[in-house]
C-alpha cells in the first residue's frame, strides 16, 4: 500500500511495488514525483526524514537534514538588523539541501530496483508534463517574480506544465550519481545563490546519516520518531503524558490532548537543537513532571522559557511488511522563494529553525543543523511487529495532529479513514499566521477548531479557559496527514488526507 498527497505519486509507488521494488524504492520514487509535481510543498531543494521498519524490532531512522554552509555567520545576519532568520529571500534560511542525499541513502540500504527505474516516472513528468493540481495552481502566483522560475505565474487547474530543469537534475543523478546533482547544474546554482555561504566542499559531503530513533510507550504500543533535530519527540512525549488520563472522544478528552501537547512543547526553544539527547526528552521523569502540571478541568498557563508546513508526507508498506514513513519539505510553501540557478529547483527555508540569539544552543552557524518541524512517526506492537506508519505536514502543528491520530486509532479504535477524515484542533499563535512561531517565548496561543465542530465543543473548551477560534474553509491549515495500518488479520488499511484534494491511498 502507498499513501501520498498526489495520486500520480501514489500510482508510481504502486507500479514500483508491482515490479518487485521494496517499500524504499516506492517511497523514493513517489517522493521524486512529488518533487516535480508539488514544488509548493517539497522538492529536491528541501530536506527529508524517514523511519524504516524492516520486519520486527527497532526501526531505522534516516536524518536527511542539511547543515548550514561554511560561510554561515550569525554576526553578519545580526548586523543586518535581524533578530530572526527570514523566511524569504535570504540565504541564511537555506542549509545545504539534503533530500537527494536521503533518497540515495534509503535506496542504497533498502532498495531492490535500479535507481533509473525508481526515478523514471519523475523524469517523465518533468520532461513531458503533468496536470497542475488545485493547490499548486492557487499558490504559484506567490513566486511569479522569482528569478529562474520555469513555472507559469497563473495556470489554470489541469494545465500541463513541464519542469525541464528538474528533468535534467534527475537524469544527472541517474547517470552520474550524487556528483551529477550536487556537483552539477543544481550545485552550481546553489553556490551562485549563496555567494559565499557555501563552498564546494560543503556540497561534496553527504548530508544524510542513519541515526538512532527515539521511542516512548503509550496506549500499549511503542511510538517511534527520529531524534533531534526533529521535533518528533513532542509526539512521543505528548502521547505518553496523555496516556496517564482517560482520553474520551468528547470535550474532556480533547482538553486533555491539548494540554498534553502544550506541556510537551513548553521548553522546545531551549531543548531542541543539534546534538540534543532525544531519549532524555522522553524520559519517565519528564513525562511524570509534565503530566502532573495538567488540570483535567482547566486550561493551564504554559510559559515558554526564554533563553538567559509547507511539507509533504508519504508512507509505504510492501508485501514483506517493510514500511517507510517519509517526510520531505521546503518548510514554508515554496521555501525561501530562491531558486538554484537554471535548475528551476526551489530552495527550502528550513534554516528558519535557527536562533540568532548569541550563545543559544540552536544558534545559526557553519556546519550546524537547525531544529526541524518534520516529524514522521511509526508505531509497533509490544512484540516489535508493525502497527502503523503515519505523518503529516503542518509546521509546528505536526505533533498535535499526530497525537490526535494516535488517540483515534490506539485509544478509540478508529480505522485510518475515520481518523484521517475527522475534524481536528490545533493551537497556534493568537496573533499572526506564522506556523513556525508557536513556541516563541511570550507568544499567546489559541486553540483553532476545524469545521464541522462537534456540538458544544467550542463552548466547553472556552469554559475551561481556552482561547477558541472556529475556522471555516481552512482545512489545509490542519495538515495533510496519511496513514497505513497493519490490521490484526495482516491486511492493510490506509487513508490519504482529503484536505490535500488530490491525495490517494491505494494497494495491491
Amino acid at each position: 500500500m502507498v499513501s501520498t498527497v498526489d495520486h500520480l505519486a501514489t500510482a508510481t509507488g504502486l507500479d514500483l511495488l508491482r515490479s518487485g521494488g521494496s517499500a524504499a524504492d516506492a517511497a523514493v520514487g513517489a517522493n521524486a514525483v512529488l518533487a516535480v509535481t508539488s514544488p509548493h510543498m517539497c522538492g529536491m531543494g528541501g530536506d527529508a526524514w524517514a523511519l524504516v521498519h524492516d520486519g520486527s524490532g527497532r526501526p531505522h531512522a534516516l536524518d536527511a537534514s542539511g547543515r548550514a554552509g561554511s560561510g554561515a555567520d550569525p554576526d553578519r545576519v545580526r548586523a543586518e538588523g535581524l533578530s530572526r532568520i527570514p523566511l524569504r529571500n535570504h540565504v541564511s534560511a537555506i542549509t545545504v539541501p539534503a533530500a537527494v542525499d536521503g533518497w540515495l541513502a534509503l535506496h542504497e540500504r533498502f532498495g531492490h530496483l535500479p535507481l533509473g527505474e525508481v526515478l523514471a516516472d519523475a523524469i517523465r513528468y518533468a520532461e513531458e508534463g503533468f496536470p497542475v493540481a488545485p493547490l499548486l495552481a492557487w499558490t504559484l502566483p506567490m513566486v511569479a517574480g522569482s528569478a529562474h522560475n520555469e513555472l507559469p505565474a497563473d495556470p489554470a487547474i489541469g494545465d500541463i506544465v513541464r519542469r525541464p530543469g528538474s528533468g535534467r537534475a534527475l537524469r544527472a543523478l541517474v547517470d552520474q550519481g550524487r556528483d551529477g546533482f550536487y556537483g552539477g547544474e543544481f550545485g552550481e546554482g546553489l553556490l551562485a545563490v549563496g555567494a559565499g555561504e557555501y563552498t564546494e566542499a560543503d556540497l561534496a559531503e553527504s548530508q544524510a546519516r542513519w541515526v538512532e530513533p527515539v521511542a516512548a510507550r503509550a496506549w500499549g504500543h511503542d511510538i517511534w520518531s527520529p531524534p533531534p533535530t526533529s521535533q518528533g519527540y513532542l509526539t512521543l512525549l505528548s502521547a505518553a503524558i496523555a496516556d496517564g488520563f482517560e482520553i474520551t472522544p468528547d470535550a474532556a478528552g480533547t482538553h486533555l490532548l491539548i494540554e498534553a501537547s502544550a506541556q510537551a512543547g513548553h521548553d522546545r526553544p531551549t531543548e531542541l537543537f543539534d546534538g540534543a539527547d532525544g531519549a532524555s526528552l522522553v524520559s519517565a521523569q519528564r513525562i511524570a513532571s509534565r503530566r502532573s502540571a495538567i488540570d483535567p478541568t482547566r486550561a493551564g498557563e504554559v510559559e515558554v522559557p526564554p533563553f538567559t508546513g509547507d511539507t509533504t508526507y508519504l508512507c509505504v508498506v510492501d508485501s514483506d511488511r517493510m514500511a517507510v514513513s517519509l517526510i520531505n519539505s521546503n518548510a514554508s510553501g515554496f521555501g525561501s522563494h530562491l531558486i538554484a540557478g537554471t535548475s528551476g529547483i526551489f530552495l527550502h527555508d528550513r534554516g528558519l529553525g535557527f536562533s540568532l540569539g548569541p550563545g543559544h544552543p540552536a544558534e545559526y552557524g557553519p556546519g550546524r543543523r537547525p531544529p526541524h518541524t518534520l516529524s514522521p512517526a511509526l508505531v509497533t506492537r509490544p512484540d516489535g511487529s508493525l502497527r502503523s506508519v503515519l505523518g503529516t505536514m503542518g509546521g509546528d502543528t505536526q505533533p498535535q495532529i499526530l497525537l490526535q491520530l494516535l488517540a483515534d486509532t490506539l485509544v478509540h479504535g478508529w480505522d485510518p479513514g475515520r481518523a484521517i477524515g475527522s475534524p481536528r484542533w490545533r493551537f497556534t499563535p493568537a496573533e499572526g499566521t506564522d506556523g513556525f512561531s508557536t513556541w516563541q517565548p511570550g507568544v499567546r496561543r489559541k486553540v483553532q477548531l476545524e469545521t464541522p465542530v462537534a456540538e458544544g465543543l467550542a463552548d466547553s473548551l472556552a469554559s475551561m479557559g481556552h482561547l477558541v477560534e472556529v475556522l471555516d474553509d481552512a482545512h489545509s491549515q490542519f495538515g495533510h496527514a496519511h496513514m497505513i495500518e497493519v490490521m490484526p488479520s495482516g491486511a492493510l488499511a490506509g487513508a490519504a488526507d482529503p484536505r490535500a484534494l488530490t491525495g490517494s491511498a491505494a494497494g495491491l
